[in-house]
C-alpha cells in the first residue's frame, strides 16, 4: 500500500475567514500530525484548495470566498506547506476535478488516500467519491475532517463509509497501521 495524505481547504477564508469554521482548529494537530508523519515516510503530501476565480459556481451556494491570489485562499500558517509538498488549485468541490490530481498520485504510485480537512460531509465527500471512481482505497480519520455542525460531520462520516466504505480510522490509529516506504 502506497499512501497519499490529502489536505482539503484548511484555507484562511474557511478556518477564520469568508466561510469561517471555528470547530475547524480543532482538527489543525491531527491534520499537522498526519503531514509531518507522511513526509518522514516519504508519502505525497497534498494541498487541495479552493482557488476561485469571481463568477464561479460555488458563489451561488456560498458567496464569494477563497478567490484565487487572495489572502482568503490560502494555506492556515499551522499547516502551511513545505517544500516537496504540492498544492492544487480546485474550484468545485472535489479535489480530483481538472486539477491533475490523478495523474500526480498516480505517477508516485499511489494507491491509498487520507482525506483530511473540510468539509466532512461536502469537499471531503466529494474528493471521497472521486478517488472510488479511480479505484483508490479511501481513509478518512474521523478526527482531521470538520464541518459546520455536529450533524454534518456524523452525517457525512455516516455517508462516507455506507457509499465508498471509506475506512474511518483515527490518525493514530491510521499510523501505526500503515508501514512507512
Amino acid at each position: 500500500m502506497k499512501p497519499a495524505v490529502i489536505i482539503i481547504d484548511m484555507l484562511d477564508d474557511f478556518v477564520t475567514g469568508a466561510l469561517a469554521n471555528p470547530r475547524a482548529q480543532r482538527i489543525i494537530p491531527r491534520i499537522a500530525e498526519l503531514a509531518a508523519a507522511a513526509r518522514e515516510r516519504g508519502w505525497p503530501v497534498v494541498y487541495a484548495n479552493d482557488a476561485h476565480l469571481p463568477g464561479d459556481f460555488e458563489e451561488r451556494v456560498w458567496g464569494p470566498h477563497a478567490l484565487a491570489g487572495t489572502p482568503g485562499a490560502r494555506v492556515i500558517a499551522e499547516l502551511a506547506p513545505r517544500e516537496g509538498d504540492l498544492e492544487l488549485p480546485k474550484r468545485v468541490y472535489s479535489a480530483f476535478h481538472e486539477t491533475g490530481l490523478d495523474a500526480y498520485l498516480r505517477q508516485h504510485g499511489v494507491d491509498t488516500v487520507i482525506l483530511c480537512g473540510q468539509h466532512t460531509n461536502i469537499c471531503v465527500r466529494h474528493t471521497a467519491a472521486d478517488a472510488l471512481y479511480r479505484g483508490y482505497r479511501i481513509i478518512v480519520p474521523p478526527d482531521a475532517v470538520e464541518a459546520f455542525s455536529d450533524e454534518d460531520h456524523e452525517s457525512g462520516l455516516a455517508y462516507l463509509d455506507m457509499a465508498y466504505r471509506a475506512e474511518l480510522t483515527p490518525v493514530a490509529q491510521v499510523l501505526g497501521a500503515v508501514p512507512a516506504g
